[in-house]
């Protein structure tokens, strides 16, 4: 047995049972009980693997087991009750592809770049680049979903200019450095595999990207860009 198939009898075995004790009470008979009188030496024994019907299991293995996966069942119900964007009522399709990539976006399956472009609360017309990832962990996208406020670039996302102030500004984030010297427009780099994102509509977003314009109502223009990590980790 190859230490993969040791774990999934294991775990079969952790999920069966509540204690280690009550798996060690399955492997004893009744014959068992008749001929050693002592459900305790019973245990033991399947405990050392002497007597026992099925597979010899550590208390030390079971115990470590049992702890893991009740901290990855906690880990994903905590996951899930932190999605600002779950049980929304959310009508724009803005949102709705927000809604839909928050989840992959926090756990890192999945690195989203969101362009904007619309105007500000001073009239002025606004662009650029959203790292979505970093923004859901420093930033609480409840206003976003709830409708009470607008997502919009702000000069401390990845690329951020103001076209009725000219002013452009570029800042690299935990997960993505910014190529602003590139000849033939702006990049971004993906950290965790190096591979580079291409924002230019006129051509492929790069390896393992996609570009999807946004149909809304909320901004003059929204492209949402995915990026699918394939660095093992």
């Amino acid at each position: 047995m190859d230490q993969d198939e040791g774990l999934t009898a294991v775990d079969n075995i952790v999920t069966q049972f509540s204690t280690y004790e009550d798996f060690l009470d399955s492997q004893i008979t009744t014959v068992d009980l008749y001929y050693l009188e002592d459900e305790s030496l019973a245990r033991q024994l399947v405990e050392l693997g002497y007597r026992g019907t099925g597979e010899v299991v550590k208390r030390e293995d079971f115990e470590a087991r049992k702890a893991a996966i009740e901290i990855a069942m906690l880990a994903e119900r905590t996951q899930k009750k932190t999605l600002t964007s779950a049980g929304k009522d959310l009508q724009d399709n803005f949102l709705k592809a927000l809604a839909l990539r928050e989840e992959d976006n926090r756990n890192g399956k999945v690195s989203t770049v969101i362009f904007i472009r619309d105007r500000n609360s001073h009239g002025q017309e606004v662009s650029g680049y959203i790292d979505y990832a970093h923004r859901l962990k420093i930033e609480d996208f409840e206003v976003y979903f709830s409708g009470k406020r607008r997502l919009l670039p702000k000069p401390t996302d990845m690329s951020f200019y103001n076209w009725d102030s000219h002013i452009a500004v570029c800042n690299s984030t935990p997960n993505y450095q910014v190529i602003a010297d590139n000849p033939e427009g702006l990049l971004f780099k993906y950290k965790r595999d190096r591979k580079i994102l291409n924002v230019d509509p006129k051509t492929l977003p790069g390896d393992n990207s996609t570009r999807t314009p946004i149909q809304t109502e909320l901004y003059i223009q929204a492209v949402i860009f995915d990026h699918i990590s394939r660095r093992k980790t």
